[in-house]
């Protein structure tokens, strides 16, 4: 059995279904550790604004990250308490979520999307959270060179917020 391929390349609407049933399959009710769970709307308005990564094996989506400006996500909550704690540079971006299918984790591919991601954005910030209760995400990003800048709760849960860029 030869090894498949994996594509890393800036999302196309042809992408959509790979990206929302990956998100669904990481839902906190399916086991998952995605805070977020965003419509398809949200996330084609998304992939207009600012680079949407993805990966791809065997054409079928493994693994996305999301970008959006602070404006486009300022209804979220979550998002207004991390930019509470710390708001990053001027031009700053939310970075994420992330995730990768849970057959393809440990290969890279995280760190893979993030260095497309700053191909495409190399001068900017990146401002994303992490909950505390998920080690291994926190360990990944501080492995790909991000920092924690500032700690916030919400919903009684710890979060680290990390700076990238």
């Amino acid at each position: 059995m030869t090894p498949m391929k994996t594509e890393i390349t800036r999302a196309s609407e042809g992408d959509m279904d790979g990206i929302l049933a990956l998100q669904a399959a990481n839902q906190p009710k399916r086991g998952g550790v995605l805070s977020a769970n965003l419509p398809h709307a949200r996330i084609a308005a998304m992939m207009c604004e600012m680079p949407l990564i993805v990966a791809r094996c065997d054409h079928r989506v493994v693994g996305f990250l999301m970008t959006s400006s602070r404006e486009m996500n300022a209804d979220v909550p979550i998002i207004t308490a991390m930019l509470a704690a710390y708001p990053g540079s001027a031009d700053a971006y939310i970075y994420g979520p992330v995730c990768v299918a849970a057959e393809q984790r440990g290969r890279g591919l995280a760190h893979a999307m993030y260095s497309e991601l700053r191909r495409l954005e190399p001068a900017r910030e990146g401002i994303l959270f992490i909950r505390r209760d998920n080690p291994a995400s926190l360990r990944a990003h501080e492995k790909m060179g991000m920092r924690v800048v500032a700690e916030f709760e919400f919903a009684a849960t710890k979060h680290a917020v990390l700076s990238c860029g």
